[in-house]
């Protein structure tokens, strides 16, 4: 699970975090900004709606294909009396509701995803709601920038690479008589080397493994990934002038891929940029 982050909203420390479904804000958070002493016992109260229990069944007949819908009509039709009680515990573990989740430690508590929680804080402030809004919109437009920097670096460093690594391949491995058509599988064959060393598979395999999956191999490599992929090009360049066979060189990229890899995922540069 992605790492916390949080806004601050009218001098309130509101939680997100990435859950099933886009990100998930803390109710737990937002109810303090009412009662600091009562969070549960308010989220119980706005439960007991009959309007609450109405969003978040319908929410859930949207995106949860195992929600367990008569036992939503049955909350539905007791909702609203005096003697109907609701817990996020209850809704969840009853329904088998994704749409609100509890979590434990340190930052716990119990949260919503945003279409559900921009509900429950409209409930408790109109005016809180709409801060939280701004706050939360502002969040998301700083991931974005970071994430087209990101985008940018890796690009960058993926074309400088490709040319390098192009030119070996024109330079070494690929005699005058070619054609074009042989020309382009000798490309694709050393891309595939290089996903072999770092990724176990190829390019072709990968697809096989996730039909459903949109881009290809490397557009589902994670940063640490792709900042090895490009220096295994730059690498490979270099072992290619030196005249090593595929399989050598395939056995060189793997070392260093794992090496590099290791030291990436305990980076702590790495890890603020996520």
């Amino acid at each position: 699970m992605a790492k916390n982050k949080t806004i601050v909203v009218k001098g309130n420390e509101i939680t997100i975090f990435q859950g099933v479904l886009s990100d998930y804000i803390s109710l737990t958070d937002i109810a303090r900004y009412k009662d600091a002493e009562h969070t549960d016992s308010i989220i119980q109260n706005w439960l007991r709606n009959r309007n609450t229990i109405e969003l978040l069944g319908f929410w859930e007949l949207m995106y949860n294909p195992d929600f367990k819908p008569l036992e939503f009509e049955g909350f539905k039709k007791q909702a609203g009396l005096n003697s109907f009680v609701m817990t996020p515990k209850k809704w969840i573990e009853s329904t088998n509701a994704i749409g609100i989740t509890s979590k434990s430690g340190r930052y716990g508590g119990t949260f919503a995803h945003k279409d559900i929680a921009f509900e429950f804080a409209s409930w408790i402030s109109i005016e809180f709601k709409l801060y939280i809004i701004k706050e939360f919109q502002r969040l998301k437009a700083d991931e974005n920038d970071r994430l087209k920097l990101e985008w940018n670096l890796q690009r960058t460093l993926a074309k400088v690479n490709y040319h390098i690594h192009t030119d070996a391949i024109k330079e070494n491995l690929i005699p005058k008589e070619l054609d074009q058509q042989q020309v382009t599988f000798v490309y694709a064959n050393e891309a595939d080397l290089l996903n072999m060393a770092l990724f176990g598979m190829t390019a072709k395999a990968w697809r096989e493994s996730n039909p459903n999956a949109e881009g290809n191999i490397r557009d589902a490599a994670t940063l640490e990934q792709l900042v090895v992929l490009s220096n295994l090009e730059s690498i490979n360049s270099v072992l290619i002038h030196q005249g090593l066979s595929q399989s050598e060189r395939l056995v060189q990229l793997n070392n260093i891929a794992i090496t590099q890899m290791k030291s990436l995922v305990n980076s702590k540069q790495i890890q603020q940029l996520k």
